[in-house]
Formats: C-alpha cells, structure tokens, sequence
C-alpha cells in the first residue's frame, strides 16, 4: 500500500469518527435538552410565593409551599417536566382525540372513544365541582402552561421529535382542568366492569352449552377467604330464557368485541393478572407495635411507570393551608392517589362490582333514531362529534343514547333463525347500549383530596363517599392504632338479574332500581383478627342482603397472604417485603399431584423429578419453575383449543379453579382432541403437554434442562405506551427496555401476569410497591418499576427495574430534615 494511499484511508477515517462523533454529539444534545433544570431557581409566573423542590437520587421531589395554590401549580409544574409526553398521550386518550396526534390509523378508537363520552361526563363533573377543587385544578393547569411556555418541541420531550415525522404541524394544547379529569375514566374503564365478561360470554354460547360456559366460569371457592369475615353471598340465578336467548343472538356481539379489545389493548385493559394487593396489619401482630400498610397495585406493563412519587407539603401546615402528604400520584392529577399524611395511610385494590350492563334495545326499523321502551317508540339523544384527524379530512360521528346510555354496536339487521323459544322476540333491528356508573357525573377528585388531608377514621370514610367508580377496596391504619376497611363506589342495585350477561332493554324487567347506600357498602374498623387482606376476592358472601359481583378474582392470591400474615406472630417491614415478593404457583399444587402419578421415561422423567423435589415457587433462576410453566400452558392449550379455537381460553386464577375440578373427571369430554380420530382422556393430555413443554423449552432455552431458567423466557419489556409499539425498530429501541427476567407469574402474589394465548412475556406487573411503617413514617419503602423520568437515557427513567424485579426497595423520606439530606438537588420555584 502507497504511503499517499495510507494518508488518503486515514483521513478518511479521521473524517468518518468526526462525522460519527458530531452525529452522537447532536444525539446527545437533542436527548439532554428535555432533561429538566432541578437545581437553582427558575421563575414560574402565577406563583405568589417562592416553592422548594428537593429532589432525592431517585428522582422523587417533595414539594414545599407556603399556600395550596403554590402547592397545586408546582405539582403541576413538576409532573410537566417529568412527564409531560405521557400527560399529552394520556388526554388524547381520556378525551378520543388520538387521531390528531397519529393521524387515521386512529379513527376506529377515537370513534369508540366518543361513544363512551368519557370527556363529555368529565366536562359535567367540572361544572359541578365545588369552587375549592375547581381552584386547585385551575393551579394544576397553571403550572403544566407555565412549563409549556419554556419549553417545546424536542425541550418538552423526545417523542415530539419523533412525532414530527408522522405529523409535522402538531403542537400540545395549554392544559386544562377538563384534561385532569379525564384520565379517570380511562382508569376506570381499566378497573370498572364486566362488560368484556359479557360478550366473551355471549360469545361462546354460540358454540357451548350454558352448562359448559357455567363449567369456564366456575363458582367461587368455598375455602378461599372473602375479605369481611362473618359475610357472605351468592350470585342470583340466571333465568334459562335469558341464557336461551344470548345463545342466539351470540353473532352480534363481534363487532362489540372488536372495538373492546382494541381499546383493551391500547390501555393494558382486560388482562389476567390486572388487580392488586393490599392488607394491614394491627400493631397487636407488628414488631413495632404499629400497623403495617402494604400495598402493590397490579396494572398493565408500561414505560414510564403508571406511577409518579412525590410529596406535598403546606410548610406550615394550617387551615388556609391544609395538605402534608406523600406517595403515588398520576401524572396529569393533582394529589395524591396511594400513600400516606402525618397521621393516616392507605392503599386501594380494585373491588371490580358489575357496574356495567350491556341492554339489547330495539331499535324503529322506519327511524334509526328511535327505540323501544314499554311498547312505544321513544326518540333517542343524538350527540354529534367531529374527530380532527391529522394529515387527513375530519371524520363526523352521530351517538345514539337511550335511557341506559350509548349505543356502543352498530345497528344490526335482522339475526338468521333468533328463535322464540325464550318467550323473547328479537327485534327485527337492534343495537346494543351500555349503562356504566362512570357515565355518570361523580366527584372522585373531590374525595381525592379529601383523604389526602383527612385525620381519623371518620374523617377517611366521609371522603369516600363520593368515590364513586371504580369502586376499590381500601385499606387504612392511623398512628392512634386503628386499621380499618371501607368499600366505596356506586354498585346498582337490579330488578332482576344480576349483569353476567346482556339483557333485553325494551321493558323495565332488568332495569337498575337504585345503588347500594354507603352506609351500607362493607366496612370494618379494628376486626378481630387484626388484619386485613385484600387482593380482588369476594368482600362479601351469601349473607350480604346486596349484590355486589359474580367476577370476582378466585382468592389464590388471598389466601397465600393470609396464610403468609397468619405464620408468624409478630411481623416486620421486612416480613411485608417478603410477601410481596412471594412466588408461590397455586396451580402447581393442583396440577402435580396428577401428573407425578403417571409413568414416563427418559428427559420426560427428568422433567418430573425436577418437580417433584420443587418447592412451587416461580423463581425467574428456578428450572422447575420453567418446565412447569411451559407445561401449564401447554396443558391449557391441549385441553381447550379444540373446543375454544376463537377464545377466550381459561387465564389466570379462573383456569386454576377450572382445572381443580376438571381434573377430578378424568374421561370428562372437554379432555378429547378433537382433531384427533381417537378419544384422549385426562392422562393422555398430560402427557401430551409435557412432552409439547419439554420441546418448546429445548426450542428456547436447549437441550439441558437442569440449565433452563424462568426468567430465560418470563421476562418484562417496558414500552412506551404509544410510539414504543410503533413496529419502528430504532424508535422502539430508542424509547423502550428490556427484557428483564423476572419471578412470579399469573395469579402469584408477586403477580407479574403473561397471557396463555400469547406466551410467557409479561403482560401486567405490581406497578409499585409500597410498605408504611406507621410507628416511624421515614421508614416507609416503596419502589416504582421503572423511574420518575419519562425522558429517555435521564438517570432516572429506568434505574428502578433490577431494584423492582429483586424485591428490593427505597426509603420515602418524610420528615423535613431527611428530605433535606438526602436531596441530591433542590430548585427553588419564583414568582
């Protein structure tokens, strides 16, 4: 090679590395601009006073302001430069306007969307709301607009540089009060009903008996634990006319279904393994002689965290002044939603009452816009909506309401062959209209910053009382000793019926007569056997004179923190951890007993005495744990895909309770292949499973199976909620992480869900946890899965998930002068 050569190849090379170092330079300059100031002063104009802001290493800020206007407007303030492209993200949900951020791929949900009204009932509950909560939604809304006015573009946040390629005039709109509440009803759509419930089951009458549908969705255990002892209750029967009658009409129900899991699957919605844990413990069974507050809420696996912590504190404290709080908040809502003040704390598990009716209406075959009610046409309310879409023409949309609510099916034609047998004609035209009590106007802000401020026990439940939807179970303890329970929330009250499945909507015979009395919603204060466990089981039973829920959570989960809190006399902070990270496989000890009885050879035999000698729990380093997993599923997939081709299979702690009592029937016909000339009884498909299982783990993990691990293929992948799935591999990676090995499994307490039908990745995930010492509130722990940050590469937006997936935790400092020590940065907010 010529020396001329050689100068020539390195200077182009010394080009290409000063290309590639100006390219990352840039790079690196375009992410770090969004990253927020968090030390020394910035002025904030509508501020009346000066705030502090102490930032931990963490990220978590405890705010401190001399007035609640201050207070709310730097929440605000704060929450916008963390978090402000999820905030956007979360409102144009909330409200059914994606299709002006991403253009026509989302018109169909958008549709969807404004059919549900969700902004419509919002806009009702401002005008409602008292003028304090109005005062300190408007602060809220002032102090996101004050950091918008600094800040735009790829300063507010990455995502708006890539947002640009795909909608190049698009600019976030000032915040509004009406944006903070919106975002509740997307909450509550996650957390509020059963009308998937409904359709699934309506659904798979077309196919199956209603005998077979009851065997799917068996009863409650008689062994596991309802909430409130001493309660009881049973499901009100479903006449056979009814069951007859949805068997036939079961075809109209896919269009319905469609647009359910699209809005599902945008919001991590309808998931197995979406509940949550909670329980307290009487300072009578603590080592410190206080209660013990334990919480970890179960939500759909996401990126950033559903959770932002931070602390808001009236320094001082007094009657023009009245907040000193800490914990969990939404990004987009002022307040505090799960964590604790100087004299209470309490943490929320989803109670999931059937609040959601779905009504087959009939529907003027001469005027779409009619319907039937005793006999007579009735003009229905039509809303008329324009969805802005960009880069595209404005899309217009009629809703229909009748009495029970939206129309949420498009108008049908008339059905082949719905028979009269049921005494029930179906209407030669008819849609389906869904009657919910979050389409209704509530105040669950206003009972938001109630218990926020609250001081005892009564003070706790009066501000539940307007708590209406999604009803949760709460659990509450106070530094005087008390532990108590309160279920709040509007529960309807039927004429007939109790919601398993849709109903005729045509007469008064399945209408809603009312909603339970609060002061007749389940509550304990002190009960006798010092705790209290919650974890989506029955509250209540057969004795209870109300109807709460037929689709309750089947109590595995329930049943092994009782049984956790029950095994020592005393228990620690420590002890609490430990039962959050817990890993116990329930369907493990169903199944094994069965399959340990049957003979096998070689790598099957070595499979099953792995098992044998297995303690049951999902640990993400355990082989055992792996194979069984995969034998699990495959033993789900063996025995119900023939029967089940379009879904929905049995998940989560509903499979557990099918297989207990399927297995007890070994020639039960749901055990046949039906692709299959022969007859497979129960012992063949086990069989059948684990030498599937045995395969798709040699597939995955290879051929040694003492080296497989369940975190091998159990693992969490944390995307960004909207152009995280973009299918976009450079943006995805960009903004996503993982994957992560992790332990637990679908209905574990340590409850990181995955899906049957789609595989071992993590689906929902306790999407924080959090355990208050009330003898010493500096000793609380907590820990977020991901980070504060939703910027990404900040040293916060993913530091949390090995301290998370270990079961590892963070103190929540609280009095003044550790907040001060461990602030790695502090900003002081001016007029």
């Amino acid at each position: 090679m010529s020396r001329r050569l050689r100068r020539s190849l390195v200077i182009v090379l010394l080009i290409l590395l000063l290309l590639a170092l100006v390219i990352g330079m840039l790079g690196l300059y375009v992410v770090r601009r969004s990253f927020p100031n968090v030390d020394g002063s910035l002025t904030v104009p509508g501020l009346r006073a000066p705030v502090t802001v102490y930032r931990d290493m963490a990220g978590v800020p405890q705010i401190y302001a001399s007035n609640e206007h201050d207070l709310f407007m730097a929440q605000g303030f704060i929450h916008a430069q963390d978090r402000f492209w999820q905030m956007d993200f979360w409102r144009h949900v909330g409200s059914g306007r994606l299709s002006e951020m991403f253009g026509e791929s989302q018109v169909d949900t958008d549709k969807f969307l404004r059919t549900l009204g969700w902004a419509r009932v919002a806009q009702q509950e401002l005008d409602q709301a008292s003028p304090d909560e109005v005062a300190i939604l408007q602060a809220y809304a002032d102090g996101v607009n004050a950091y918008l006015a600094q800040r735009q573009g790829t300063a507010l946040s990455l995502e708006y540089g890539i947002l640009k390629l795909l909608n190049q005039g698009y600019q976030p709109d000032p915040w509004t009060p009406l944006n903070s509440l919106t975002w509740a009803k997307a909450m509550a759509w996650d957390l509020g009903g059963n009308m998937d419930g409904e359709i699934e089951r309506s659904i798979l009458l077309k196919t199956l008996t209603p005998d077979q549908v009851a065997q799917l969705y068996p009863p409650y255990p008689a062994d596991h634990p309802t909430i409130l002892q001493g309660y009881g209750q049973a499901a009100a029967p479903v006449a056979a006319s009814q069951l007859a009658a949805i068997q036939d009409a079961a075809p109209a129900f896919s269009n319905l279904d469609a647009s359910v899991r699209n809005l599902n699957q945008l919001l991590g919605a309808g998931l197995a393994g979406i509940g949550s844990n909670n329980w307290v413990i009487s300072g009578d069974h603590t080592t410190t002689g206080a209660p013990l507050l334990a919480n970890d809420p179960h939500l759909a696996i996401q990126m950033p965290s559903i959770w932002y912590e931070v602390g808001l504190h009236c320094d001082p404290v007094g009657p023009d002044c009245r907040y000193d709080v800490g914990g969990f908040s939404f990004a987009g809502d002022p307040g505090v939603i799960i964590g604790h003040n100087n004299d209470i704390a309490w943490g929320l598990t989803n109670v999931g009452p059937d609040v959601q009716d779905l009504y087959i209406e009939k529907i003027n075959p001469d005027n779409p816009n009619q319907y039937e009610v005793n006999g007579k046409w009735v003009d229905m309310t039509v809303v008329d909506e324009t969805i802005k879409v960009a880069g595209g023409d404005p899309v217009d949309l009629k809703v229909r309401y009748t009495r029970h609510g939206p129309i949420v099916s498009d108008t049908y034609g008339k059905l082949e062959d719905f028979t009269k047998k049921a005494g029930i004609d179906l209407p030669a035209h008819y849609a389906l209209a869904l009657q919910w009590t979050a389409l209704q106007p509530s105040q669950v802000f206003s009972s938001v910053l109630a218990y926020d401020r609250a001081q005892t026990w009564d003070d706790f439940r009066t501000a539940l009382k307007d708590f209406a939807v999604p009803s949760q179970n709460f659990i509450f303890a106070d530094t005087k000793g008390d532990i108590g329970y309160q279920m709040p929330g509007l529960v309807p009250i039927r004429a007939k019926g109790d919601g398993w499945l849709p109903v005729p909507g045509w007469t008064d015979e399945y209408a809603w007569t009312g909603y339970i009395p609060f002061d007749q919603l389940p509550n304990a204060l002190n009960p006798a056997q010092g705790f209290i466990v919650t974890a989506n089981n029955p509250v209540v039973g057969k004795d209870y004179p109300y109807f709460i829920s037929r689709d309750w959570d089947y109590g595995f989960r329930a049943a092994r923190i009782t049984q956790l809190v029950e095994a020592k006399p005393k228990l620690g902070v420590q002890d609490l951890q430990a039962i959050q990270g817990d890993d116990y496989d329930a369907a493990a000890a169903i199944t094994l007993p069965y399959l340990t009885k049957l003979s096998f050879s070689g790598t099957q035999a070595y499979a099953v005495s792995l098992m044998k000698n297995w303690d049951m729990q999902d640990r993400m380093e355990s082989a055992p744990a792996a194979i069984f997993n995969l034998f699990w599923r495959d033993l789900i997939l063996k025995t119900f895909s023939d029967d089940l081709p379009d879904g929905p299979l049995p998940d989560g702690s509903r499979a557990f309770v099918v297989f207990q009592s399927l297995l007890q029937e070994p020639n039960s016909p749901w055990w046949d292949d039906r692709s299959t000339p022969a007859v497979e009884t129960r012992d063949d498909i086990l069989k059948a499973a684990l030498a599937q299982a045995i395969n798709d783990g040699a597939a995955a993990m290879g051929s040694d199976l003492g080296r497989w691990q369940w975190g091998d293929i159990h693992q969490a992948v944390f995307q960004n909620q909207s152009l995280g799935k973009s299918g976009v591999g450079p943006i995805e990676s960009l903004l996503n992480r993982g994957p992560y090995a992790v332990s637990g499994g679908t209905s574990i307490v340590n409850a990181t869900a995955w899906k049957v039908a789609e595989g071992f990745e993590v689906t929902s995930l306790p999407s924080m946890r959090i355990v208050n010492d009330l003898s010493n509130w500096d000793n609380t722990q907590w820990i977020n899965t991901t980070g504060q940050s939703g910027h990404t590469y900040s040293p916060n937006y993913v530091e949390m998930a090995d301290l998370w997936r270990n079961i590892q935790y963070l103190p929540m400092t609280w009095s003044k002068d550790k907040v001060q020590s461990a602030a790695m940065h502090t900003l002081t907010l001016q007029p």
